[in-house]
């Protein structure tokens, strides 16, 4: 009997070998997302990043260590979404307290364990100003609190009276006994319900108790696990600035108005630049948060398209101005607008928001334009020929002489544009109307570099 190995049997027994020895000492892996503070839009793509990670790493876990009052509800059901949709042990970490979407974000996890002392409960919808929403957003976040309770197995009727206060109950059905409450403050009708760490163990929406992530470890068994802790990136702490509410207000504002101050001046200049600088800023934020649709997309392309229409094809400012203007501000509107629910409240939210973004550009605005009049670059900026002595053009050569000339606009004057007289070439503004390229104009007065012009009617004039 011969008991040599051919080389393509010692190679397939050292390949072996080698992947036995590898999975021997593989470090298992656990990933650790913080959710602390205010859930916003821009959490939801930072959790599916890491999710994602976790499973192309084959993690033995995913620990979501939790201490927030809450927040938004579309937020809350996108992250609930995503860690519903792995196939990764989940674990949700209450560090303190999980209250309204973050007591969602961790009935949705596969496991939840809380530190002692802590709470988890109070997932009752509310508006901008803290009032109860309306029965359509509480009816979606009830049945929405209920499936997903029920898709982990815990007790459908706490999750419902963590959001219903109108709700109220004697009795709940543990291991196929009936069990009267008594401990339970929230049982009872005008009551939310927020259970302490020892009320969630007592009656099974907790696992289990833990102070701290290796106690979690050890109580996981997964003590000595490689813990990979991720936080966002600098790209994702930038969307959620920017969706932020104010933020997001304030950027479309000082957009809407930047293309509209443009409409006053001739060509395409800073203005128009800054005002679409901040549009794309909004909308680009917007569309990975999620908040903004296809829909809403097209509504303030169109009304930008309006716009430009106006400042290109059109003379003077008219419907196609103000339509465009109304759709802008209209597709503004529905940016700020959640996914889901849409009730009265989030209609109400959303037009304060848009409101105070339009009020406080306006502010802003007003106190930039006095900062910037009274400096020398604005000098140069509005009136760019009138101080080049390269091109003649000077305060020094005269232009009080040109009072009563006639000249030719040079460029639309929407007030403000070039004319040439006398060889000259000016930068002018008309009494507030809009004049037409080539049409002939008379200088009515000369005060400095302020030329005041009109346009000539008749050759009498």
């Amino acid at each position: 009997m011969k008991f040599g190995l051919t080389l393509r049997q010692m190679k397939s027994l050292l390949i072996y070998l080698f992947a036995l020895i590898s999975t021997g000492f593989a470090e298992s892996a656990v990933y650790k997302i913080t959710i602390s503070g205010v859930i916003d839009l821009g959490l939801p793509p930072y959790i599916e990043r890491v999710i994602s990670e976790a499973e192309k790493d084959s993690a033995d876990a995913v620990i979501f260590d939790i201490e927030t009052p809450g927040g938004r509800v579309d937020a809350a059901t996108q992250i609930k979404d995503a860690i519903l949709g792995t196939d990764l042990l989940t674990v949700a970490f209450v560090n303190r307290r999980a209250i309204s979407a973050g007591a969602l974000i961790s009935l949705s996890c596969e496991k939840i364990y809380m530190t002692g002392g802590g709470t988890i409960g109070a997932a009752t919808a509310v508006d901008m100003q803290g009032n109860k929403a309306s029965e359509k957003v509480i009816s979606y976040m009830r049945e929405e609190m209920a499936s997903t309770a029920e898709a982990r197995g815990r007790d459908v009727t706490i999750a419902r009276g963590m959001v219903d206060d109108s709700l109220g109950f004697t009795h709940l059905v543990m291991d196929g006994d009936s069990l009267e409450i008594t401990d339970i403050e929230g049982r009872k009708v005008g009551r939310l319900i927020t259970l302490t760490t020892n009320l969630a163990l007592k009656y099974g929406i907790a696992d289990g108790e833990a102070e701290n992530i290796d106690a979690l470890l050890n109580e996981l068994g997964l003590s000595g696990s490689l813990i990979k802790s991720h936080r966002e990136n600098w790209s994702e702490n930038i969307v959620r600035f920017l969706t932020n509410p104010i933020v997001a207000s304030l950027l479309m504002t000082f957009g809407f108005l930047g293309i509209l101050f443009e409409l006053q001046s001739p060509g395409w200049g800073i203005p128009g630049t800054f005002g679409g600088i901040c549009l794309v800023l909004s909308l680009s934020a917007s569309y990975i948060a999620r908040l903004a649709t296809a829909t809403d997309f097209l509504i303030v392309m169109v009304g930008l398209l309006l716009l430009l229409a106006e400042i290109i094809f059109i003379p003077g400012f008219g419907v196609a101005g103000v339509a465009g203007i109304a759709i802008i501000l209209w597709g503004l509107y529905e940016l700020l607008l959640p996914e889901i629910p849409v009730g009265p409240e989030a209609m109400s939210d959303a037009f304060t928001g848009l409101t105070i973004g339009i009020i406080g550009g306006l502010i802003g605005l007003v106190l930039l334009f006095r900062v910037m009049t009274k400096t020398k670059f604005w000098e140069k900026l509005t009136a760019p020929g009138m101080e080049s002595k390269s091109e003649g053009y000077s305060s020094s050569i005269g232009l009080e002489n040109l009072k009563g000339y006639i000249g030719v606009a040079d460029t639309d004057l929407r007030p403000s544009g070039w004319i040439v007289v006398q060889e000259h070439r000016i930068f002018v503004i008309t009494e507030g109307t809009f004049i037409n390229k080539g049409d002939p104009v008379k200088i009515l007065s000369v005060d400095g570099n302020r030329v005041l012009v009109r346009k000539i009617k008749n050759k009498e004039e």
